[in-house]
């Protein structure tokens, strides 16, 4: 199953030169696939259009087999495909972890028990159970880094789009992320300026050169 197809897509920001000039990419089920190329070049623009935060100017969203033009095509994505931004603060918000965790399935209609098994069940496949009723905002870097993907597998996504995953890592926390993800079952879509890291996880390679995508 093709779970991403991005069609020449273009897009620029208000007042801006294009940044993507007809970018195409697949993401099929159970894919690990890297995105590369400069600062400013579009890979996070990219996964946004991807799950409808940006809208391209021209070209064809489908995701999981759909065409995806408006915002209402987009909330079913954003249940299915979970997105690890690339600063941990953009998605950590409540006061808890568990209530972190917590948040996403109460939002899809789980129940506060069924909500804190979740939890519960994340934090224990992770080696997390420790941070659970720790104040969010006095975690390290690192342990944000991990309670955010928590957060986005409490969703039970098929598939994670990945943007820098190793911004503000030690080496301890980048190795412990990276036997995280390479144990998991969805296909990914990795943005990472990290060549080993890359290479371990995602090495089939795209990097964007002119606002296109081009096979590495």
């Amino acid at each position: 199953m093709t779970i991403i197809a991005l069609e020449k897509i273009c897009f620029a920001y208000p007042g801006q030169p294009p940044v993507l000039t007809g970018a195409s990419l697949h993401l099929q089920a159970g894919q690990r696939l890297s995105i590369t190329g400069p600062n400013g070049s579009g890979k996070s623009t990219l996964l946004h259009i991807a799950l409808g935060l940006q809208r391209p100017s021209s070209g064809a969203v489908r995701i999981f087999d759909k065409d995806r033009k408006e915002e209402a095509d987009f909330h079913e994505v954003r249940r299915r495909i979970g997105l690890v931004f690339q600063d941990p603060d953009d998605q950590l918000f409540c006061p808890t972890v568990a209530e972190d965790i917590a948040f996403g399935p109460l939002n899809l209609g789980k129940s506060r028990h069924e909500a804190m098994a979740i939890v519960d069940r994340v934090l224990g496949d992770l080696d997390l159970m420790h941070l659970k009723d720790r104040s969010t905002h006095k975690l390290s870097g690192g342990e944000k880094r991990l309670i955010t993907l928590a957060t986005v597998l409490a969703m039970e996504p098929e598939a994670l789009l990945l943007d820098e995953p190793t911004n503000a890592l030690d080496p301890e926390n980048e190795a412990r992320l990276l036997e995280i993800l390479l144990s998991l079952p969805q296909a990914i879509l990795l943005v990472s300026h990290s060549t080993p890291f890359r290479a371990a996880l995602a090495p089939e390679r795209l990097e964007l050169q002119g606002g296109r995508l081009v096979p590495m």
